[in-house]
């Protein structure tokens, strides 16, 4: 599974544990990914600078290079940060396939609405081991569940699909309660076009949570072979 973006490709991210400093003790890698991660949450992507993120680490920008490349390694190391995953204890052993896939693509959704910059950073960033971790274990209870080898990538991508699309719209749809009426009564006077989105009062859904977990259990059926 491949990942583009532009500029210089990285097979993947090395992880924090891998990298030495070299130089600076008192400025760490690990404070560096986490100040970064701070000011993605409060800026956003274009916020990020090596001179805003040097200013909030109380360094030089020069300072920062003993430790990382250059701002697209920040990206890389920050996105795999926020998109770590820590099983709970319940999930140390294999459970019912269905319990694991579902844990992990729900807690993925929610580390991703958590720092709502990460969705649409991941399809432009080389694959870090924290993603690439969650889609091996989608993956094995995937295979559990009797996907054949041949039918894996179509059922990983279609939940990476549904996972990812979900969270860019929740992050994104935030109209307030009297724009949402406004909209659906514009709706309702274009029924006669509209009839069956205006019945289904479509504008007017906002139960993030249970519309992805039903599209998850819907995709779920359906990518497993019936017994």
């Amino acid at each position: 599974m491949a990942v583009k973006r532009s500029g210089k490709k990285r097979s993947q991210v090395k992880t924090l544990a891998a990298r030495e400093p070299r130089s600076e003790p008192a400025l760490s890698l690990e404070r560096i990914v986490a100040t970064a991660v701070e000011l993605l949450d409060s800026q956003g992507i274009d916020g990020l600078t090596m001179r805003r993120l040097a200013d909030r680490l109380g360094s030089g920008v020069m300072s920062l290079y003993w430790h990382v490349d250059n701002k697209e390694d920040v990206f890389d190391l920050a996105l795999d940060k926020v998109l770590e995953y820590r099983a709970s204890p319940e999930m140390a052993k294999p459970q019912d396939w269905r319990e694991d896939a579902l844990h992990v693509l729900e807690d993925w959704r929610a580390s991703m609405l958590r720092h709502p910059w990460s969705a649409s950073l991941l399809p432009r960033r080389a694959l870090g081991p924290n993603i690439l971790g969650r889609l091996e274990l989608l993956a094995r209870a995937l295979s559990r569940a009797g996907v054949a080898d041949a039918d894996l990538n179509v059922a990983i991508w279609s939940l990476w699909n549904h996972v990812m699309g979900s969270t860019i719209t929740r992050a994104s749809f935030e109209l307030s309660d009297e724009d949402k009426a406004a909209a659906q009564q514009r709706l309702t006077g274009l029924s006669e076009h509209y009839p069956t989105i205006e019945r289904s009062r479509l504008l007017l859904d906002s139960d993030w949570d249970g519309t992805f977990r039903k599209g998850l259990d819907y995709l779920l059926y359906g990518l497993v072979p019936r017994q």
